[in-house]
């Protein structure tokens, strides 16, 4: 390829970019156009310059040296959608809209979960799509991206309605993926009936610094079977579970078990800061019996990698929808005979939000990606969570900010949207891609 097709090329890839961000209704709402267009084009023309300086400077290698890696052998994914998740997504997405976003308020306001939302989320028909066939659902196969789409779409209607949603869905997703033989023809046909089970994970304790690899919870091994003795806290449903997915020690090592309902199980209201709808308690185990999810090969670190997925694309959902509404906010509030989204403070802030969302929903989806493939995608999985921590923390914060005053009551969902993003950095695990 010549230098002057290479050049081509890469303007053409530049101009495209700005066409891109030209057509970008954000700027228009900010009442940027002019001011950042002018930037990025001196900027772009700028780059084209040292691009073009630098083609003519370096030559390709020739002889026997290393040569570049084909572009397929990169670590890219594809953004595009199939028909069917495009058609799953906007049906989660009215649903959230239609649904949660109305009821969100006195969900929290009340603590509670209300029966006709989990009614209209069960006819949503969403754990359909975590049951193989052969057990009354509609999957053939399991789709991480699938179920990270879905998580994104619930969560921008509402963070807490949506655990609630997700919690079962993803407790059949690791059955699915992890369960015996056994287990899947005792549970899995439960989650398809007209009451479906209700299933919920048991992951965190109450300790500073809580690593999930280093768990106070205990298993061991008897004649009967396993048993369970240690507390566990914020745990989504935990009242109403049938079964509960909990983490403990066996023989020095983390691992999951099944634990059904049981008198030996004592419970404790444990009201949180955020996820009030989720009605979090704690659940203390005494000599608790239990079953081992997999005796195999279970991978206990990717069980730990696909819940951080859920958690963060529930927390970018929930950050679009604070951007969202901190825009038409910015829009409307005047001072000083202005719109306060004049200000270059309350604009660039903004600015800022869009940008820290697109990169938190580009590093979930290409973990996600990955761990659909059957790659490695523990670092992926891990910088996604480090950056939807600090980032969701502040978008909620910053949301806060620009409402003002106001942002600090229940007038509006942004102190809402705060308290239930918060949860992003301590919920290492309870849903399940």
């Amino acid at each position: 390829m010549t230098t002057n097709t290479t050049m081509n090329k890469a303007q053409g890839f530049g101009l495209n970019l700005l066409t891109r961000f030209a057509a970008s209704d954000l700027i228009d709402q900010l009442k940027m156009r002019k001011l950042l267009e002018k930037t990025l084009y001196h900027g772009s023309k700028s780059g084209f310059k040292l691009l073009d300086s630098a083609s003519r400077q370096f030559k390709p290698a020739s002889g026997t040296g290393k040569q570049r890696l084909p572009a397929t052998a990169k670590n890219l994914f594809d953004l595009s959608l199939t028909e069917e998740q495009q058609m799953m997504r906007d049906t989660v997405q009215r649903f959230a809209a239609d649904v949660l976003r109305p009821a969100a308020h006195h969900a929290d306001d009340q603590a509670s979960y209300p029966a006709e939302i989990a009614t209209q989320a069960q006819e949503l028909g969403l754990l359909f799509y975590a049951l193989p066939e052969s057990y009354g659902g509609v999957a053939s196969e399991q789709s991480v991206v699938s179920n990270v789409l879905i998580a994104e779409d619930l969560g921008h209607g509402d963070f807490s309605l949506a655990a609630n949603i997700l919690t079962p869905l993803s407790a059949a997703n690791a059955i699915t993926r992890w369960g015996t033989t056994e287990m899947q023809e005792k549970y899995l046909p439960a989650f398809a009936e007209e009451t479906p089970l209700l299933a919920t994970f048991a992951i965190l304790e109450a300790t500073p610094a809580f690593n999930p690899n280093e768990l106070k919870t205990q298993a061991r091994q008897t004649e009967q079977g396993y048993l369970i003795t240690g507390e566990k806290t914020l745990v989504i449903l935990g009242e109403q579970a049938d079964i509960f997915l909990v983490a403990a020690m066996l023989n020095g090592k983390p691992n999951i078990f099944v634990v059904e309902k049981h008198d030996s199980i004592g419970v404790r209201q444990n009201p949180a800061m955020g996820l009030k709808a989720c009605q979090t308690v704690n659940l203390k185990f005494g000599n608790t019996p239990a079953a081992l999810l997999n005796d195999d090969d279970f991978d206990y670190q990717a069980f730990l990698d696909l819940g951080a997925l859920s958690w963060c694309a529930l927390a970018v959902g929930t950050c679009q929808a604070v951007k969202e509404y901190c825009i038409n906010y910015a829009n409307e509030r005047t001072a000083f005979g202005e719109p306060i989204s004049h200000r270059q403070s309350v604009a660039f802030m903004i600015a800022d939000m869009a940008i820290e969302i697109d990169a938190m929903r580009m590093l979930v989806w290409n973990a996600a990606s990955l761990a659909e493939a059957g790659k490695p995608f523990h670092r992926e999985a891990y910088l996604a969570r480090l950056l939807c921590n600090e980032k969701s923390m502040k978008i909620g914060n910053d949301g806060v900010q620009i409402v003002g005053g106001h942002g600090y009551t229940k007038e509006h969902p942004v102190e809402r949207w705060y308290r239930d993003l918060r949860a992003t950095a301590i919920m290492h695990s309870g849903l399940h891609a």
